[in-house]
């Protein structure tokens, strides 16, 4: 009977995004407060399949790629950080990499906001290795450090200026290159 067929198709997400704040010593004041519009933008972006993490020596996760949280309360905690201490970054992109290997999407990207000073031992470029994509928004009168970074990782590097610049800055992070 016609009436009683269904179809059921599964469909893979298509952009699965970790947000990765950089909220060590050499991050504080406009850096954070451009973290916390970034948060807002990928929450209202990929409202599902998305992380936030801040990291200096510990990483803390503001919500987990498969963890439901509204929008606002990510942005509200990612308001309260503040910037101090050292920075592992190879640790916060393996993270990012533990909680994008949660998502089906078939693109998954790592969004770095940081200068990309690494103070604590390990190895990020092995770590961003590991990443299927790696963008870098970094702040542009701080950036050479995230530009050797870059080049090293096969990253891609965006700047800016300040909070105001950070929605234009994902949205030229997602372009594929």
């Amino acid at each position: 009977d016609v009436e009683r067929l269904r179809v059921r198709r599964w469909v893979r997400p298509g952009t699965a995004l970790c947000l990765l704040v950089d909220r060590s010593g050499s991050m504080g004041g406009k850096p954070l407060a451009t973290a916390a519009l970034a948060a807002a933008a990928v929450a209202s972006r990929s409202p599902e399949d998305y992380s936030v993490l801040a990291f200096g020596k510990d990483v803390v996760v503001a919500k987990g790629q498969t963890t439901p949280k509204p929008g606002d309360l990510v942005v509200t905690d990612v308001l309260s950080l503040r910037g101090f201490g050292t920075t592992d970054l190879a640790g916060a992109l393996m993270v990012a990499g533990d909680q994008l290997a949660r998502s089906r999407a078939g693109r998954k990207v790592t969004v770095l906001l940081s200068d990309c000073r690494a103070t604590v031992e390990g190895d990020p470029v092995a770590a961003a290795g590991c990443l299927d994509e790696l963008v870098v928004i970094a702040p542009a009168e701080d950036c050479d450090e995230a530009m050797a970074f870059c080049r090293r990782t096969g990253a891609r590097l965006t700047t800016i200026d300040g909070p105001s610049d950070v929605a234009e800055a994902l949205s030229r992070a997602l372009e594929r290159s």
